[in-house]
């Protein structure tokens, strides 16, 4: 996976101009979840076509940061499943999932399980993470991230972002192993790197680290997915890619993950681990000790009928994310997540950071206003390294995530947004008490 990638980008998923340009065009699906209203095919979100019902969250209703956003399609696809008899675990739309996933991004292997969570134990298991060693993590991560080291009695060495992307400084990855390496401690034996927010970490950097030291990496692209790195589909990069499908990403199976990769023997251990590592014998044996980190086959349908507008979710978040820039451009005190000329993000989660003395009012100032307009918004991920669970490891730099912590925050950015609901979000910020309107 480190040497390239076979689509440079995956099918549908265009590319994204960046801040200021035009939004893209959308197409929606029929019968959407109610905070995800529907709208015909090719028409703008929240314009007044006939036959369009107007979007709940335009009259008021809560407006939720990250929502699932499903429809007809999935319904479809998981009645089928159900009808089918194939309800769990196995089936043939887990099987397609797999290929289907493996196919758009253009890697070997694609193993469906519980959560992106339980697909990171299982690539640090399968890549010989046990009890005592030590694995690199970004200190700037959601929990899960350095969660799944700690399961397997490792300790997590945290490491800074860099100011320019948010994701994990290859630098001071060098300096660690480096420092190690000299010294005789021993080396750790992965090195995870997150891609946040949908951006991609600077895996050309980070690769050249990691083949020095002879250590594997492991890509944490549970918020990426249909993001690219130097036109290489996020997931493919390293010994093995991870994907989320929770119910706040971009797609979602409700709950549910995968763990991608072209080392087809690693992929085989992963599945065999991941349903109780039972051995293939008409009795109950097994030679070692497994996990129940199956996704289910009804789970795996909706993931298909995730998977088939991912192209149109991208856009639609993407969307957002360019209105965000262009409606908040000349607010003093209002920065957004920088954008890495390396790649395009798929814009999960829009995070802004906020001068209190520019803007003239704090990050959580503004939270706690748009809470009490019905809109939710959330702070950026607190440093592993801050947190009460992680107290006592090692963490080489710390001022980039813990200066984007105190001032950032995530705007509401799910792709069922109208445009109503967009402009509801931007009234909001600006109108938070105390603030500067423009300069």
């Amino acid at each position: 996976m480190a040497g390239g990638c076979a689509r440079v980008l995956p099918p549908g998923v265009q590319a994204w101009p960046g801040r200021g340009a035009e939004a893209a065009a959308e197409q929606a699906l029929a019968g959407r979840v109610p905070a995800v209203v529907t709208h015909r095919a090719g028409a703008q979100r929240g314009a007044a076509t006939s036959g369009t019902p107007v979007t709940a969250a335009a009259q008021g209703a809560f407006l939720h940061l990250s929502p699932p956003d499903v429809g007809a399609v999935e319904r479809k696809l998981l009645l089928e499943a159900f009808d089918s008899g194939w309800v769990a675990p196995a089936g043939p739309d887990l099987t397609a999932f797999e290929d289907e996933v493996a196919s758009l991004l253009g890697v070997r292997a694609a193993v469906a399980l519980s959560s992106g969570t339980a697909a990171l134990h299982l690539a640090l298991l399968v890549l010989g993470v046990r009890a005592g060693d030590k694995v690199v993590v970004p200190s700037l991560t959601f929990a899960a991230t350095a969660n799944a080291v700690r399961y397997l009695d490792a300790t997590p060495l945290f490491v800074d972002s860099l100011a320019a992307t948010w994701t994990l400084d290859p630098e001071m990855v060098a300096d660690e192993l480096g420092a190690r390496a000299t010294s005789g401690r021993p080396l750790p034996k992965a090195v995870v790197a997150v891609d946040l927010y949908g951006q991609c970490a600077d895996y050309d950097a980070l690769l050249e680290v990691c083949d020095r030291y002879e250590v594997p990496l492991v890509e944490d692209a549970a918020e990426a997915l249909g993001s690219t790195y130097r036109g290489c589909a996020a997931g493919t990069f390293g010994t093995a890619g991870v994907l989320s499908f929770n119910g706040n990403k971009i797609i979602t199976t409700g709950g549910g993950g995968m763990l991608v990769t072209d080392d087809d023997a690693l992929a085989r251990r992963v599945r065999y681990l991941a349903t109780q590592a039972r051995d293939p014998v008409p009795h109950y044996e097994h030679q070692t000790v497994g996990y129940n980190y199956r996704l289910s086959n009804l789970l795996a349908a909706v993931g298909r009928g995730q998977l088939s507008s991912l192209a149109d979710k991208v856009a639609a978040r993407r969307a957002t994310n360019t209105l965000y820039r262009e409606a908040f451009a000349g607010v003093p005190g209002l920065e957004f997540m920088p954008v890495a000329g390396y790649g395009e993000s798929n814009c999960w989660l829009t995070a802004v950071t906020v001068d209190p003395a520019a803007f003239g009012a704090t990050r959580d100032d503004i939270r706690t206003h748009l809470e009490s307009l019905r809109i939710e918004s959330r702070p950026t991920w607190k440093p592993m390294h801050l947190q009460p669970a992680f107290r006592g490891c090692t963490m080489r730099g710390g001022e980039v995530s813990e200066d984007v912590y105190a001032r950032g925050l995530c705007l509401p950015s799910g792709s069922g947004l109208s445009d109503n609901d967009r402009a509801r979000v931007v009234e909001a910020v600006l109108s938070a008490p105390g603030a500067v309107r423009r300069r």
